[in-house]
């Protein structure tokens, strides 16, 4: 029996997807060409642009989809109902870990901002997305601060770029790095002693100071 339309729609869209995030990973959005894109897909380019409209609407669909798995993913953290500190080093680790997954995400990234966010401007998904991730450090900071865990005065916006920051450039930009200083920084050992470091820089800098002890009697 023959599947239904339906399917095959949603099946080809679906590599037509796929390959193109594999190609404007590669290349950028100017170096990225459509008919590579349907080739690696199996299809003809006829049939992309049937289903997004063209390569713009393409790559903005692709950013979207990145994002979107980035979101979803982070979602799925119980940061809710997780001690502060705790919370946000879980946070840590999953941002830590998606980058080190997804390769094309980290190339998304810099390629788009070499673009000064042309194209990411026009998706209106995207920073809707980006809202809930924020409040939910909001949430931590709010509760760490309440119980004399964490320090006044952090920006839960700051504190997540923070977190992205750290861990983006050990990976995104290990090759240059690991070439300057003679060391792989691509090596799973280096790249665990970096999170570790970073989990410590973390703990600092949210963490409420000690009581000062009483003035002495003279």
């Amino acid at each position: 029996m023959s599947q239904p339309p339906r399917r095959d729609a949603e099946r080809t869209r679906a590599r037509i997807l796929s390959s193109a995030t594999a190609e404007f990973a590669a290349h950028g959005f100017s170096g990225a060409r459509t008919a590579r894109i349907a080739r690696l897909a199996q299809v003809n380019v006829r049939m992309l642009y049937h289903y997004f409209g063209g390569k713009e609407a393409l790559y903005i669909d692709v950013l979207e989809r990145a994002f979107e798995r980035l979101r979803h993913d982070e979602m799925q953290l119980d940061l809710v109902h997780a001690e502060p500190l705790a919370g946000l080093l879980q946070l840590y680790d999953f941002i830590d870990g998606h980058l080190a997954r997804h390769p094309e995400l980290r190339a998304l990234f810099a390629y788009e901002n070499l673009d000064r966010a042309r194209y990411l401007r026009r998706s209106r998904r995207i920073p809707r997305m980006s809202s809930p991730v924020i409040e939910r450090i909001g949430l931590l900071i709010r509760k760490g601060q309440a119980t004399g865990v964490f320090r006044a005065g952090i920006d839960p916006l700051h504190l997540y770029v923070c977190m992205v920051s750290l861990s983006y450039y050990s990976k995104s930009h290990a090759f240059t790095l690991s070439r300057i200083f003679g060391t792989k920084l691509q090596a799973p050992a280096w790249q665990r002693a970096h999170r570790e470091d970073v989990r410590a820089m973390l703990t600092a800098f949210v963490q409420a100071p000690p009581p000062k002890p009483p003035p002495k009697r003279r």
